[in-house]
């Protein structure tokens, strides 16, 4: 993870090195960062988080199940699950799930294939604020979603593990 810069700092950046500084911020999506780009100069951290979500809710549905499929199904781990960043080994391992009881790690799994099979993507929670309970509770109540619903909820937590990367790597 690259070492925290100023806003001043990140709106100084060349766009490829901005797009190289933030381009992991979305899982495997380095597009966000790229549209995010011309928005600069950012008057705020949270002036930069919006520009990113709005590059994100302007992105046809398409573009955003592709970047809710970059995201790994939760109780994988790192070395293990070649598609698992660090980033969400380190957030995953955070919530325990990289220790998870040969029971919970069934369960989760059942759920996941559950949670896939319905919606045809991984079931995405911002893990930063979450336990394992409460992780294990909100993929049995999502279920019960519609794939509009599911879907609008889904690109709401990587907005929020986003918010969370992004105010590790900036300060003002």
């Amino acid at each position: 993870m690259p070492d925290s810069m100023t806003l001043a700092e990140v709106n100084a950046l060349r766009p490829e090195a901005f797009v190289s500084a933030f381009g992991s911020v979305y899982e495997h999506s380095p597009w966000v960062a790229q549209g995010a780009v011309a928005s600069r100069p950012y008057a705020s951290i949270a002036d930069m988080l919006a520009a990113f979500s709005r590059v994100v809710q302007e992105a046809d549905a398409k573009r955003q199940l592709e970047l809710v499929r970059a995201h790994p199904e939760l109780g994988h781990r790192l070395g293990v699950d070649p598609q698992l960043s660090a980033e969400s080994g380190r957030e995953q391992g955070g919530a325990g799930l990289d220790r998870l009881s040969p029971h919970d790690y069934a369960t989760l799994s059942g759920l996941n294939a559950a949670y896939r099979e319905k919606f045809g993507m991984p079931f995405v929670i911002c893990v930063r604020q979450a336990t394992k309970d409460v992780i294990m509770q909100s993929i049995a109540r999502r279920l019960e979603c519609t794939p509009d619903e599911e879907l609008h909820e889904a690109l709401r937590q990587i907005d929020a593990i986003a918010a969370l990367r992004l105010m590790d790597r900036v300060r003002q």
